[in-house]
């Protein structure tokens, strides 16, 4: 069947998301689908229409018409991809099924004013603004999740790791409160950006000057063109200036499609793109550094965390995989580089880019989609992130007290000297890690074997810790500093 589907040509749904299970099924994917695009374009054609009748250039009855009409699923989406193939660009398809979907008098007032890029860019913002508002709502579920973990976690004590070993001790509440710090950077980043994605009108070349000249122009226009007249002849005292109304032009438009005013047309100065690309790839990246701290602490011989409804394996039945942390690390190995892209094309030539803006398209849902895909499955894996204490007590144990080493170090610099304690605990940390025992014991030890002090040096010897109190000193537990104080503020921001 699919071969014979194939051999005629005919084409079944082309991506339904199969090789892409971190954005299948959710919010996202729908907004970025192949038809939403269709549809914003189609808005930003009936929005255009919209503005000229608001303006008094079009008449009321032409953008009611063309509004209707404006209805991606009366429109062939498959059919305008192939034929976008002779102009390079979806719109020129469109706007002829568009124009032809109207009644004849309202024909004239499709696109009108208006090039390709126009509404391409224009409906790349519509669905950038429709997605970063379900990508926030998920931030600010995502950000509650991780409040809930730091509150829960603020005490409890976990090894803390650098360059992959055991460094000292820190608590996982300090830790949770670090990926919130960072989705909460994500959604600030996101939320501005969203709030300047801006409507793209400049027709041909930027200069808006077949706008102008339709909105000065014709029955429609605020004035009818006067007939010749002497030189020394007063203007009507009522006509507007036509550039003043043709700028108020994107105002309305703007207003027509709740997005932001541009300064200027934007053709070739590309700062939203670059602006959405950046906020897009930090937050792929916030997430991922949630999923890589998962992934690690997850491992068989860690365990220190578990997903809840981890994934199985086809060949394994005992394995419990943390399938939500590897699909969100997945999109931020693909964050950058598709950002990259987009950056790329800020160099874009002349008034209008051959390339430049065409290659933005794909890379630019592709992001939407992994970064709104990486924020759902973010939100799953904390809401039932499984934490588990006793593990990580037990992990602080396993060296013995080496983690509090630095601790020592500091205890013992009154009486030592900042360079002999560490030259001490550095021999006594080596006898640890090569004979056994604790840190309490080879450092008693060593202090024992200390010469005693010169004869005639000035006043009694500082006291050193003895036994007791140099395990009470390599207790983990007891080396947090100010762990829990720092989840406290962190916890603050709103």
């Amino acid at each position: 069947m699919n071969g014979a589907a194939h051999a005629s040509g005919e084409c079944p749904a082309l991506d339904i998301g199969l090789l892409a299970p971190g954005r299948a099924g959710s919010p996202t994917e729908h907004a970025t689908s192949d038809q939403a695009f269709l549809q914003a374009m189609l808005d930003a054609e009936a929005a255009l229409t919209r503005a000229q009748a608001a303006m008094g250039t079009a008449p009321a009855s032409a953008a009611a018409e063309v509004t209707a009409a404006a209805v991606a699923a009366r429109f062939d989406a498959r059919a305008l991809a192939v034929r976008a193939r002779a102009g390079g660009n979806p719109v020129i398809p469109l706007v002829a099924d568009l124009t032809a979907a109207v009644p004849p008098e309202a024909a004239p007032y499709v696109h009108r004013g208006a090039t390709s890029q126009d509404i391409l860019d224009t409906a790349a913002m519509l669905v950038a603004a429709r997605t970063l508002d379900l990508l926030l709502a998920d931030l600010a579920l995502l950000e509650g999740e991780l409040a809930r973990l730091a509150r829960a976690h603020r005490d409890t004590a976990l090894p803390g790791r650098t360059l992959t070993q055991h460094a000292a001790p820190t608590t996982f509440g300090l830790k949770a409160a670090g990926w919130r710090a960072l989705v909460l950077d994500a959604r600030d980043r996101a939320a501005r950006v969203r709030g300047g994605l801006p409507v793209q009108l400049g027709g041909a070349v930027g200069t808006l000057a077949a706008a102008q000249a339709y909105g000065t122009a014709g029955p429609h226009a605020p004035h009818a063109p006067h007939a010749p007249h002497a030189p020394d002849a007063p203007d009507a005292p009522d006509a507007p200036d036509a550039q003043d109304l043709t700028l108020r032009l994107i105002t309305t438009y703007a207003h027509e499609l709740h997005l932001s005013e541009p300064d200027l047309p934007w053709h070739t100065l590309r700062t939203p793109l670059a602006d959405l690309a950046g906020a897009l790839a930090l937050t792929a990246g916030a997430l991922g550094k949630l999923a890589a701290d998962v992934l690690t602490l997850s491992r068989t011989e860690i365990g220190e965390l578990s997903e809840g409804g981890a994934g199985g394996s086809s060949a394994m039945p005992h394995k419990a995989n943390p399938v939500r942390a590897t699909l969100i690390a997945a999109a931020a190995q693909r964050a950058p580089a598709l950002a990259a892209t987009l950056y790329a094309s800020l160099p874009a030539a002349d008034e209008r880019p051959p390339g430049a803006w065409h290659a933005e398209w794909e890379p630019l849902r592709d992001l939407l989609r992994l970064v709104g895909g990486a924020a759902r499955d973010a939100v799953d894996l904390c809401a039932h992130l499984q934490v588990h204490p006793a593990t990580m007590r037990a992990h602080l144990d396993l060296t013995a007290g080496l983690l509090t080493s630095e601790r020592v170090i500091v205890e013992l610099t009154p009486s030592l000297g900042r360079a002999r304690a560490a030259e001490l605990v550095s021999a006594a940390a080596a006898k640890v890690r090569t004979g056994g025992g604790t840190l309490a014991d080879a450092v008693a030890a060593e202090l024992t074997a200390l010469p005693p002090r010169p004869h005639g040096a000035d006043g009694p010897a500082p006291p050193v810790p003895d036994l007791t109190t140099l395990t009470d000193l390599t207790d983990p537990t007891h080396w947090t500093g100010c762990a829990e104080a720092l989840t406290d503020r962190a916890l603050k921001r709103r």
